[in-house]
């Protein structure tokens, strides 16, 4: 989502300014005719996430370590630039929410009674498919 100044609101505590944003325009790949051959419609927009002045050193630690030095997003789903370009405001927008959501930790539980009877019955299973490949052992063990 975009405030009217073009910037790209992330959360309530992330507001990326649009001089941070960069936006390239291309003509998308493909058949189309006359409209797709003329219009530069492909939108890719890139955010340099090293350089930037808007980041708290948890979230900066957090997207480089998600994205690397920057993140790209490409739209090209459309036939209207303006289209795309919203679309790609959006992506990105949603990739990096994504990336700052804390992560709730994984507890260890113990396997249920069914998961481990149906992990021994693979493991005997594969046990008599090995076994039946060798000529010289007993089969019926």
């Amino acid at each position: 989502m975009a405030d009217a100044s073009g910037d790209l609101v992330v959360t309530s505590g992330l507001v990326i300014p649009a001089d941070e944003l960069h936006w390239r325009f291309s003509g998308s790949g493909g058949p189309g005719g006359q409209h797709a051959n003329t219009s530069n419609t492909k939108v890719m927009l890139t955010w340099n996430v090293e350089d930037s002045d808007v980041l708290t050193e948890y979230q900066r630690a957090r997207l480089l370590d998600t994205f690397g030095p920057s993140v790209r997003v490409v739209a090209l789903d459309e036939r209207s630039q303006t289209r795309n370009r919203d679309l790609a405001f959006e992506r990105m927008r949603e990739r990096l929410q994504a990336a700052l959501t804390p992560r709730t930790p994984r507890r260890a539980t113990r396997p249920t009674k069914s998961s481990v009877k149906r992990r021994l019955a693979d493991k005997h299973l594969r046990s008599q498919l090995k076994a039946e490949r060798n000529p010289g052992r007993d089969h019926d063990q």
